[in-house]
């Protein structure tokens, strides 16, 4: 299919992909764990196979303190949600983020397959990639990736608002599969992402999370031209 993005060095993408029929593709925790793992273990120039490094007696945690030779994309942030995904990437080196959604997704389906005894494809389609190319839809990004959560309390919200917003709020911060915990500071380290290769737009913490409590409350508006999302 075509996409919407030709991707190029040192530009800003928002990559998401579903599963096929809308099923969802993490089942329980150790399907997130393993699709985080391979978001650090498939950003690299070598091949690694995860099942031989989990016969080497590690367990999927220890695969965080393996070295990799040269990673080939950036990750800026990132939420899974029980049928979809949402990354934030950067093209690092040519091909880069295509030979890495190309791993991540061949892996994790054969993963899943083989552990839930089914065939054929697991993904809905090629993922999809829209190009950031302006600061407002980048910085927007940084919201509309880690809100998505909110849809597994109040599925509703974007289009009648937050009935709960400390019960909103409090669940988007104890949500373990995305990176805010990562940028509102409750998690020291995420070892997947490189912040640093993205602009800095929040001087701190807080800046970052009232930034973000601001689009939960609806009080700033998409970039133009811009919705909320389809996924």
């Amino acid at each position: 299919m075509l996409r919407k993005a030709e991707f190029a060095q040192e530009n800003y993408y928002h990559i998401y992909n579903r599963g096929t029929e809308k099923r969802n593709i993490f089942l329980n925790e150790n399907d997130y764990l393993r699709f985080i793992v391979l978001l650090y273990l498939c950003n690299n120039t070598e091949p690694v196979v995860l099942k031989d490094l989990l016969t080497q007696g590690r367990s999927l945690e220890d695969i965080f303190q393996i070295e990799r030779k040269e990673t080939i994309i950036n990750i800026g942030s990132y939420c899974l949600m029980p049928n979809h995904f949402h990354l934030l990437l950067k093209e690092k080196k040519e091909g880069g983020i295509v030979n890495f959604m190309r791993k991540v997704g061949t892996a994790y389906s054969m993963y899943f397959n083989k552990k839930n005894e089914r065939t054929g494809r697991l993904f809905e389609s090629t993922f999809k990639a829209n190009l950031a190319d302006r600061d407002d839809y980048l910085k927007y990004l940084f919201a509309y990736i880690h809100l998505n959560s909110i849809k597994l309390i109040e599925p509703e919200w974007k289009e009648k608002g937050i009935k709960d917003f400390e019960r909103a709020k409090k669940f988007l911060n104890n949500y373990q599969w995305s990176s805010y915990g990562y940028y509102t500071g409750q998690r020291e380290v995420d070892t997947i992402l490189t912040p640093e290769e993205f602009p800095e737009y929040f001087k701190n913490n807080k800046e970052f999370s009232d930034f973000v409590e601001d689009w939960l409350n609806y009080k700033v508006l998409p970039p133009q031209g811009l919705s909320l999302g389809t996924l």
